[in-house]
């Protein structure tokens, strides 16, 4: 137990972790940059609880604190990061927190896009084998909410971002899987090798006898990096090179020599196009890690229900589909978008822009769409680079190019939101994006 811990913000997990240490008697100190009437209904929340809470904190107050649980959301350069170093207080993520209490073995999950996905599908597979499983993390509850049940639980799935992973030191999960690596987040990672080296810290601490499971296409990188195995045999490799010990051929999954050990089919799933059909092949390498048959994966993925947000199918209006994938917040994401789509598709995109790089999806733009409503703060710099090979509407909002694109379409065509920015400008979160979305959606088919 901690004799005196400190919180970094009283977000989702921040307040977790808090009622946690409250509850294991320790003091608690919590603060946060932010002053609104949601955060302080949480601060009164954990002072009848004994913690003490600051809200338009700037800096780190006085206290002889021997740990500090750090908000994913505050990053390691800042002002209270550089304070408490100089106190020498240890710092650790919430995960680590709830890892460190955790009575249960982990299947951790990390990976630029795709995580939740895989995380459902992951925690859909376990319990149809008759495993009891809690899905935390990003995707679902905190892990220091989750935990209280552990000693119940047969697996807690846990979804893990860079973020918190940069504040990991003891984090070992039995089963940890890196699904994909793509440009995001490099305003604060700098690059993508140091990018690559956060998200491999997800293996740093591992048993000897833990599953790594791992992109075939990373190996040689990751092989590369200090405090990972540095055996090539250490890894459980999937994708669709033929060399992968799950193998995305087709339609199907395939594993063992000549895919003699099992086949999981994806024709007719969510999952049976070449963007998703990899994230069934780390599920399965993952499944058969928790000593789990791969048929449990066959019936997850035959009965997948798409998390909302991700190439969710709001409507379909006059023969005109509108799908709402906001949590396409960076373009490798609006790619496997597009990548999925059929020809004939009108994308409303925009917002804050990630990256620099807009030509990485050129060309599924010229096969795929027929116009571009661009939206948000960065919408004429993506005007600029797409307009020679695609027709670019700017519009004022998101309502407006709804509307605009539904003026356009034709039978059969698609109407697709699928930012490929981040949605702050204009938007709370990518979550509010999609709900202002399917408002709008379904006031157009109110006016039918």
């Amino acid at each position: 137990m901690y004799r005196h811990a400190i919180i970094f913000g009283l977000g989702l997990s921040g307040v977790s972790a808090a009622e946690l240490l409250c509850a294991e008697g320790g003091r608690v100190t919590v603060i946060d940059a932010e002053v609104t009437g949601e955060l302080e209904a949480r601060a009164d929340r954990l002072r009848a609880r004994g913690a003490h809470v600051l809200t338009g904190c700037v800096d780190v107050p006085a206290g002889d604190f021997d740990v500090a649980i750090a908000s994913p959301g505050v990053p390691p350069g800042s002002a209270w990061f550089q304070e408490l170093r100089k106190r020498n207080v240890h710092i650790i993520s919430e995960l680590e927190l709830g890892a460190d209490r955790c009575a249960c073995p982990m299947l951790a999950i990390t990976g630029t896009n795709g995580k939740s996905t895989l995380a459902k599908l992951c925690g859909d597979a376990l319990q149809r084998a008759g495993k009891r499983v809690v899905v935390a993390g990003n995707y679902g509850v905190p892990l220091t909410t989750a935990i209280a049940d552990s000693r119940e639980l047969d697996w807690i799935v846990v979804e893990v971002s860079s973020f918190q992973l940069e504040t990991v030191h003891q984090f070992h999960p039995r089963v940890a899987v890196l699904l994909n690596l793509q440009p995001d987040h490099l305003d604060r990672h700098g690059d993508m090798n140091h990018y690559l080296a956060v998200k491999a810290r997800i293996f740093r601490d591992l048993d000897r006898d833990a599953a790594r499971i791992v992109p075939f296409s990373l190996v040689e990188s990751l092989n590369g990096l200090p405090n990972t195995t540095g055996r090539d045999d250490a890894w459980i490799t999937f994708g669709s090179n033929a060399e992968a010990d799950y193998r995305v051929q087709a339609d199907s999954v395939h594993f063992g020599k000549n895919g003699s050990s099992g086949t999981v089919p994806l024709l007719d799933t969510y999952f049976g196009n070449d963007v998703l059909g990899s994230t069934v092949a780390a599920a399965t390498a993952a499944i058969r890690a928790c000593d789990c048959p791969p048929a449990v994966i066959i019936e997850a993925a035959r009965d997948f229900e798409p998390l909302p947000h991700r190439m969710q199918e709001v409507a379909i209006l006059r023969d005109v589909r509108f799908i709402n994938d906001s949590k396409a917040t960076n373009l490798p994401a609006l790619g496997a978008a597009l990548r999925m789509c059929s020809p004939s598709t009108r994308l409303i995109a925009g917002g804050i822009m990630k990256t620099e790089n807009l030509q990485d999806v050129e060309e599924c733009l010229v096969k795929k769409i027929s116009c571009v409503y661009v939206i948000g703060r960065d919408a004429d710099r993506l005007q600029a680079a797409w307009s020679h090979h695609v027709r670019c509407h700017p519009c004022s909002d998101l309502e407006a190019a709804v509307r605009a694109a539904w003026l356009d379409a034709g039978p059969g065509e698609t109407i697709l939101m699928s930012p490929g920015c981040a949605s702050f400008d204009q938007f709370k979160n990518f979550e509010d994006r999609g709900n202002q979305f399917m408002k709008i959606v379904e006031k157009i088919h109110e006016e039918l």
